[in-house]
């Protein structure tokens, strides 16, 4: 199901009337996430400005995407409305009901056995109510929403927390209940408490072993677990701009784990580029008429005090990469001695046994293509995977375009398995352990966003450490929790 380039050309028609109009009634400039949520009112013009964190509000989103876990009863739901086609774009994707095991090709098959009914049911409601239907084993869903659906200025909703990983596009992208979709599925507004707005200035580059991923690493370390609720997350700064579109992505994907309502960027050339690059060059030359209202007004950036309910600066240049966990997505640990010593004090297992790249938050082609030059290095060395690799690639584009550029091979020189481009041990489907209650303590390191207790493998005593896909892999060769790859050495057979 391709996107639709009228939809989104509606949408953009509309923007600068119904900005113009909010300015007004706010009596002031506009950041970008109010740009785009007064201008996805439900009643169309804004005419009177909303409370932060009180005013409940009717929207209208501009399309839906489910994954095949919760789409489920969304879809038995909306079989009852007795419309004969779904109000807005809406997508399912196969991603979550494929457990990792023995690699891509044994693990497809099993799922698509013992899923069949299932699959088979959301593939024919999809037929008949005209809803685009993503096969198992074609992508996990976020990857294949910011590779075809997303785009800078819109709003949508999704049957998953990590929806909000479209803010890597410019999105106001919501993860909700399986009956809010329904609502919009049937034509209806989207409630929503009016959130509050947090913005982080970056400046700055990231360089050397740091990572998009360390961005949102350090957020959750200065805002915990719980400080982005009821708040959208906006990011700006030049910082912000030498960011690439994925590596957004990942920060926007992470925001679910501070409890942030969503977390969106700016339009900018980096968008511009993955749009182009992934075949949606009429959306980039759409946005582009539009580009000053897909951005906050020059005076929230130049005094962002004024305009947000909190600011956070960091400076990319002095960030370095960092290891989060265990159990814990907010704890957060400088790769190398640091980690030595409260590892120490912690009693958490220094050796690591596994190391996992993928997930919905770090599975584009950037992490992989990054990721496995960390892993050609020590081919090129003669060194020994110290712990398993395992990949997740995030969709069939970017496994297709992975294996024809060798990427995929050189992780498979290492010995690493190559799972489906599904969820897999991001969301537990993983079958490490036969038994895995009494599993023995051990450390992982993953580029996934979660890392509580039983979430990967079901082993309570599973440590896992979330870092960015080139420090997961080096961590793997190492087979070190506390290795730094900036400082310390590995040292071959020779």
């Amino acid at each position: 199901m391709a996107f639709d380039i009228d939809m989104i050309k509606k949408v953009y028609a509309s923007m600068a009337e119904r900005v113009d109009k909010a300015r007004e009634v706010v009596g002031k400039p506009l950041t970008l996430s109010e740009k785009i949520l007064y201008s996805h009112l439900w009643d169309g013009s804004p005419t009177e400005a909303f409370t932060r964190g009180k005013d409940y509000v009717d929207f209208a989103p501009d399309r839906i995407a489910c994954q095949d876990a919760t789409a489920q009863m969304a879809l038995l739901q909306f079989m009852q409305a007795g419309k004969p086609k779904v109000a807005v774009p809406t997508t399912v994707h196969c991603d979550h009901l494929i457990q990792a095991k023995s690699g891509a090709t044994a693990d497809l098959k099993s799922a698509n056995s013992t899923s069949a009914e299932v699959f088979d049911f959301l593939e024919s409601v999809s037929n008949k109510y005209g809803i685009g239907f993503w096969k198992p084993g074609a992508g996990i869903i976020h990857q294949v929403v910011l590779e075809n659906y997303a785009f800078p200025g819109g709003m949508m909703i999704g049957t998953d927390s990590h929806t909000v990983n479209a803010g890597g596009l410019g999105m106001v992208a919501i993860g909700v209940g399986g009956a809010d979709a329904v609502d919009v599925m049937a034509g209806m507004a989207w409630e929503l408490k009016f959130p509050k707005l947090i913005g982080v200035k970056l400046t700055g580059n990231i360089s050397g072993w740091t990572a998009p991923k360390d961005v949102i690493l350090k957020v959750a370390e200065i805002l915990t677990v719980k400080g982005g609720t009821g708040a959208i997350v906006e990011y700006f700064g030049e910082g912000a701009k030498n960011l690439s579109c994925t590596g957004k992505g990942t920060i926007c994907n992470m925001g679910a784990e501070i409890g942030a309502t969503t977390s969106t960027f700016g339009y900018d050339e980096s968008m511009e580029r993955y749009l182009r690059a992934t075949d949606r060059a009429d959306i980039a030359d759409a946005a582009n008429k539009v580009k000053e209202h897909l951005t906050a007004d020059a005076e929230v950036y130049a005094d962002p005090e004024q305009y947000f309910d909190e600011v956070i600066e960091i400076n990319l240049s002095e960030l370095t990469p960092l290891l989060n966990g265990p159990f814990t997505p907010d704890l957060s640990t400088k790769v190398g001695s640091d980690m030595t010593e409260k590892a120490t004090s912690n009693e958490w297992p220094l050796a690591v046994e596994w190391g996992l790249i993928g997930s919905c938050t770090n599975s584009s082609y950037e992490d992989l293509s990054r990721a496995s030059s960390i892993a050609q290095q020590a081919i090129d060395k003669g060194l020994k995977m110290k712990a398993e690799l395992g990949i997740n690639p995030g969709s069939e584009q970017v496994r297709y375009t992975a294996d024809r550029d060798g990427i995929l091979g050189i992780f498979e020189k290492l010995d690493a398995k190559i799972f489906t481009n599904a969820c897999g041990p991001c969301i537990g489907q993983w079958a490490r352990y036969s038994d895995p209650k009494n599993a023995p303590k051990n450390s992982i390191v993953h580029s996934f966003n979660r890392n509580f207790a039983k979430r990967a493998d079901g082993n309570p005593n599973t440590h896992a450490f979330v870092a960015s896909p080139e420090v997961t892999a080096a961590i793997a060769i190492s087979g070190r929790l506390d290795f730094n790859p900036m400082t310390d050495k590995l040292i071959n057979e020779k």
